[in-house]
């Protein structure tokens, strides 16, 4: 009999081959309303590291709220109220305000968390911690890196811990049109990049170290040594893949397109994106850098701006579903378009894009009839379950149209995901029997080979 840690285990694989070769069609799917009411113009949703119960929604105006998931409410007492420090943040329209936040990895013993917010002129990362109160943070943090910003939009604002653990920090190019400053290929300017450093636990200024490989540290040239990549129009909403540690990054587009920029696990250091000279996959005519270069990265994903369910004209980055209530959608990239309400999905294995669809029928309206238009941002709770805000301060989950509930491991050996290990099950595996491509249904242990092993695994978990 297979140890249950095993067994654990062997379920995230199950997953895994699920995502590289689905053979069922996928759970329909439905968005639940969690909050209508008591939130304004929220930003960011996250959650602390092994909390199942809470999630934490910022507010543009300066104050971070708690939602208690057993009851989906909103807990009366704002978790930190920094509005005197934050510039902006009084309307939809306003891009400036409280925009990000992420935990420390070890958040359960050393309290720390980090913020992301626009002061005046200027754009700010900085640490707090949280006090004895687990529903309170303390009120005074420390400033860990401050920059001029000439212009009130494109702050950017993401900020998370990415699986080095180290904190990955997303900035506009500083604002205006046509980047006026070429700022975003200026690699002595904070603007217009993706930044990374390594958080130190307590300490004095600047509360953090750069990262040895960091491709730009120590270096003869002027470069920043925090910089990670470059050639950013305003990033809104990156996001580490939980399960594979794939980063995803959506660039806000100018005048004619939006794009999702993607970065396999390990690699990305010193890529540049082409802005100002390319939007999307076009040139702009600008100077700063060469349209067509090698060295330049090019977008896995583009849409155009018009209006209609194929594009829009302000995108706002998503999650790679990873919860367990609707397995089938394992490995899948949600993103949405502000401006035209567009919520779409796709997976993108080993450089190639798939089911690429419009999930609007579907998200568009929650089962309560709520509508969810400017989709400002997405977030995961503890267990990888999805959830969008509306700027108009509805948060609404992802959810099996069946209903919600429970979070409940699939049973290793149910390869058709229907809660079962029977017959049908078994016929899956004896008919890819023998050597595959791992990852395959099947193969059960992910050898390459679907045999013997694979099968008293899938008898040992045979539901009578």
């Amino acid at each position: 009999m297979i140890p249950m840690k095993a067994i654990s285990t062997l379920a995230v694989a199950v997953l895994a081959a699920t995502v590289a070769a689905p053979c069922v069609a996928q759970t329909v799917i439905d968005t639940k309303r969690i909050i209508s009411t008591g939130l304004v113009y929220p930003t960011c949703i996250t959650h602390a590291p092994g909390d199942s119960t809470r999630l934490f929604v910022l507010e543009k105006a300066g104050r971070i709220r708690i939602i208690n998931l057993a009851t989906n409410t909103l807990v009366a007492t704002s978790f930190l109220d920094i509005d005197a420090l934050v510039t902006g943040g009084a309307s939809t329209g306003d891009e400036q305000g409280l925009l990000g936040m992420a935990f420390d990895p070890n958040y359960a013993t050393n309290g720390q968390f980090y913020v992301y917010y626009t002061g005046t002129g200027t754009n700010n990362l900085a640490r707090y911690t949280v006090s004895s109160n687990p529903n309170v943070a303390n009120s005074t943090g420390v400033v860990m890196m401050t920059w001029s910003d000439p212009y009130t939009n494109h702050n950017g604002g993401w900020i998370e811990f990415g699986p080095d653990g180290n904190l990955y920090m997303g900035v506009g190019d500083g604002g205006s049109a046509n980047d006026p400053g070429n700022r975003a290929q200026n690699l002595s300017d904070r603007l217009g990049k993706l930044h990374r450093i390594k958080p130190t636990t307590g300490g004095s200024a600047p509360y953090y170290t750069i990262p040895s490989d960091n491709p730009f540290a120590g270096g003869a040239t002027t470069a920043d040594d925090t910089v990670w990549t470059y050639g950013m129009r305003n990033p809104w909403r990156c996001s580490f893949d939980r399960a594979t540690g794939d980063l995803w990054m959506a660039d806000v587009g100018q005048n004619a397109v939006e794009e999702i920029n993607f970065q396999a696990a390990g690699t990305g250091a010193g890529r540049n994106y082409g802005w100002r000279c390319t939007e999307g996959n076009s040139s702009t005519g600008l100077t700063g850098c060469t349209f067509g270069s090698p060295s330049l990265t090019a977008p896995i994903h583009v849409y155009s701006h018009v209006s209609g369910t194929t594009g829009g004209y302000s995108i706002s980055g998503g999650v790679v579903y990873r919860g367990c209530r609707i397995p089938d959608l394992q490995g899948t990239y949600f993103f949405a378009d502000y401006v035209n309400a567009n919520i779409w999905s796709f997976r993108y294995v080993n450089g190639v894009k798939s089911e690429f669809q419009n999930r609007n029928a579907a998200l568009g309206t929650s089962v309560e009839g709520g509508v969810v238009n400017q989709v400002v941002t997405f977030g995961q709770d503890e267990d990888g379950e999805v959830y969008i805000a509306d700027h108009g301060g509805q948060i609404y989950k992802i959810i099996p149209a069946s209903g919600d509930g429970p979070c409940i491991p699939p049973l290793v050996g149910d390869l058709d995901l229907n809660g079962v290990v029977n017959g049908a099950d078994l016929g899956v595996l004896l008919g890819g029997w023998g050597t595959c491509s791992a990852p395959c249904l099947g193969d059960l242990d992910l050898n390459g080979v679907i045999n013997g092993a694979d099968l008293g695994t899938m008898l040992g978990n045979w539901t009578i």
